[in-house]
């Protein structure tokens, strides 16, 4: 298919790709952020015993009726417990034991006062308020009981689940694997950062752009290259690394020009081409394609059209294969608080910073800066304007769409 809208290509980039259906083991200290591959059921109660709550005195409720501060009850403190450690002793009536916070009550006592309500006492205690059964009293499994569900499969782990699950003795969960993504930039201009700049030739600036949006997701490339317009020597290294890899994206080489060598790479391959164009600017002739069951997404090779088009139609495909919804773009509307006094044939996506649902277009007083090649003027955007195709530009207060960035 030749020149799609984008939510056309959205809908055969989905219908075209599989889950990634990859889980690993992980120690619980390297999970944060990941998918939980299983449910997650306790083997044991939290707590596994029962415990005061705070640092007092476990005794027998029935033994402080009428105490009070001025008709104080008189206990004999027989031992002493601390976190970690237990004590054998039955509790008898009139009778108490010194109790630390996290240690397990003794048998035989029923509360805990703490020690505010007392006089501190070594080996008697003066009791200064009357108990209730069960008071400060942490019953065994009250947390979590044994044998129920802690944590869902296809939750994103955060700390607090890291927290509850390490709080089972639980050491290593599965997860989904992440996705393996290759990055390929082209172009005979390009000079490898670090080296001399030749005449006529640029710095790469996509193979990081790619790749940290990717690391940012949580993702690491696991190919990275550039490479001159060489349908040859593309073929060649997509042929090699496509076993070894979820996706390949690319960048450069797929307009009209004579250099645009995607379009005989694909042939080269035998896969098969999906879509090729979309009515949308910038980064309009993006080729999406299908090469042993794994996708290729050929972007632009200008800087600001190839991170458009990447957040349009990179992500909702790195939503699928890693199982996660929130790689989803998020989308809202904004007031203009600046104008954009371009008009548009297409669908257009322009830069802008989005605060409290304002939208404010940096260079809206140089539009220039808005051009696909230019990517200084992206560092402090958050978000894309979405301009519908025929808008004769954008004024202070309108209303436009959104997407986060």
């Amino acid at each position: 298919m030749i020149g799609i809208e984008l939510e056309k290509a959205i809908e055969l980039i989905l219908y075209n790709i599989s889950f990634c259906l990859k889980t690993e083991k992980l120690p619980i200290h390297k999970c944060n952020g990941r998918i939980l591959a299983e449910d997650i059921i306790s083997t044991i109660d939290v707590p596994p015993f029962n415990r005061s709550p705070l640092d007092g005195y476990a005794l027998i409720s029935h033994d402080t009726l009428g105490a009070s501060k001025n008709t104080p009850v008189k206990l004999k403190v027989v031992d002493e417990i601390f976190a970690g450690s237990y004590s054998t002793h039955k509790l008898k009536q009139g009778e108490a034991i010194r109790i630390m916070t996290g240690a397990p009550m003794p048998e035989g006592s029923d509360c805990v006062i703490r020690q505010e309500d007392t006089d501190f006492g070594e080996d008697f205690v003066q009791i200064y308020r009357k108990m209730s059964p069960n008071e400060n009293y942490s019953f065994s499994g009250e947390d979590i009981k044994k044998d129920s569900l802690v944590v869902k499969n296809g939750e994103h782990i955060r700390y607090t689940h890291q927290a509850v699950i390490a709080t089972i003795g639980k050491d290593s969960v599965y997860v989904r694997s992440k996705p393996k993504i290759a990055v390929i930039v082209t172009g005979d201009e390009l000079c490898e950062i670090g080296k001399p700049l030749t005449y006529g030739k640029i710095y790469d600036s996509n193979l990081y752009l790619i790749s940290s949006r990717l690391l940012e997701f949580g993702i690491e490339p696991a190919f990275s290259t550039y490479v001159p317009d060489d349908a040859n020597i593309i073929t060649d290294i997509i042929s090699k690394i496509i076993d070894d890899v979820d996706m390949i994206i690319t960048s450069g080489g797929v307009s009209v020009g004579k250099k645009d060598i995607i379009h005989e790479v694909i042939p080269m391959l035998g896969a098969k081409r999906i879509f090729w164009k979309l009515n949308l600017k910038p980064g309009s002739p993006a080729i999406f394609s299908i090469y042993n069951e794994k996708p290729i997404l050929s972007l632009s090779g200008n800087p600001f059209a190839a991170i458009t088009t990447f957040e349009l139609l990179a992500r909702p495909i790195l939503a699928k294969l890693c199982h996660d919804p929130s790689l989803l773009p998020e989308t809202t509307v904004g007031v203009m608080e600046s104008d954009f006094n371009k008009k548009s044939n297409k669908r257009r996506f322009i830069r802008a910073i989005y605060k409290n649902g304002k939208v404010t277009i940096p260079s809206s007083e140089k539009l220039y800066l808005n051009s696909s090649g230019l990517i200084s003027s992206m560092m402090d955007c958050n978000c894309l304007v979405d301009i519908k195709p025929g808008n004769m530009g954008l004024s202070i207060g309108d209303t436009v769409d959104v997407i986060i960035i």
